[in-house]
C-alpha cells in the first residue's frame, strides 16, 4: 500500500501510533473550532509550523521544506476556499475560514508521515475492540478510518508526482494535461489498496 511515511527519530515518530492519533485528532479539532477572526489563521498556522518544527521529519529545515512540499500540494484548495469566501464573506472569515482548513489537513497528514499504516490500522484496531460488543467489527472500521485518513496525503503526493514529471519534460501546464495521468495514478493506487486489503483478509 503506498505510504507517506518518511523515517525519522523524532517525537511524533517516537510516540505510538494510538496516543498519536488522539493528540493530532485533538489539534485538528482545535483548529477547526477557532472563529473567523485574523488572530485565528496566525494561530492555527503557528500550531501547524510548531508541530511539523517538532515533528522530527528530518528534511534537513526542522520540517519546513515538508510543511512547504505539503502546503503547496494544497494550493489549489487554498486556491478554491479562498476564492469562494472572498465573494460571499468578506476577507476576514475568507482567510481565517481558509487557514483553519488547509491547516487541519496539514496536521491530519502528520499522521501519515510519522506512523507505518500497519502501525496505525493496529491502534485503530484496538481503541474500537471495545465497540464489538455493539456488533460493530472493529478490523472493518480501523481499516476504514485509516484509508480515510491516508488517502488525501497520498492523493496530494500523487499530484505533486505528477506536476513534477511535466515540468521535467516541458509539458504545457494544463487541466487536460494534468488530469489524465493524475487519474492512472489514482486507479494504481486504488488496485493497491485493493490488493493490500484483501491481503488482510477484508472483503
Amino acid at each position: 500500500m503506498l505510504s507517506l511515511y518518511r523515517p525519522g527519530n523524532g517525537i511524533l515518530h517516537r510516540m505510538p501510533a494510538g496516543p498519536k492519533l488522539l493528540l493530532l485528532l485533538v489539534l485538528v479539532l482545535a483548529v477547526s473550532l477557532l472563529p473567523s477572526l485574523w488572530w485565528a489563521a496566525g494561530a492555527a498556522a503557528t500550531t501547524t509550523v510548531a508541530a511539523y518544527a517538532l515533528a522530527g521529519l528530518d528534511d534537513g529545515m526542522l520540517g519546513m521544506r515538508e510543511l512547504a512540499r505539503q502546503t503547496i500540494a494544497l494550493r489549489w484548495l487554498i486556491v478554491v476556499t479562498l476564492g469562494a469566501q472572498l465573494i460571499f464573506l468578506g476577507p476576514e472569515p475568507a482567510v481565517a475560514n481558509t487557514a483553519r482548513v488547509t491547516c487541519a489537513v496539514l496536521l491530519a497528514g502528520l499522521l501519515a508521515l510519522t506512523t507505518r499504516v500497519s502501525a496505525l490500522l493496529d491502534a485503530v484496531e484496538r481503541g474500537l475492540r471495545p465497540l464489538e460488543r455493539l456488533h460493530v467489527d472493529s478490523g472493518r472500521a480501523a481499516v476504514l478510518l485509516t484509508v480515510t485518513l491516508t488517502t488525501v496525503p497520498v492523493l496530494a503526493r500523487l499530484a505533486g508526482e505528477v506536476r513534477e514529471a511535466q515540468r521535467a519534460r516541458g509539458a504545457r501546464p494544463g487541466v487536460r494535461f494534468f488530469a489524465v495521468p493524475f487519474l492512472i495514478l489514482s486507479l494504481k493506487h486504488a488496485d493497491q489498496l485493493g490488493e493490500a486489503l484483501s491481503a488482510r483478509g477484508v472483503r
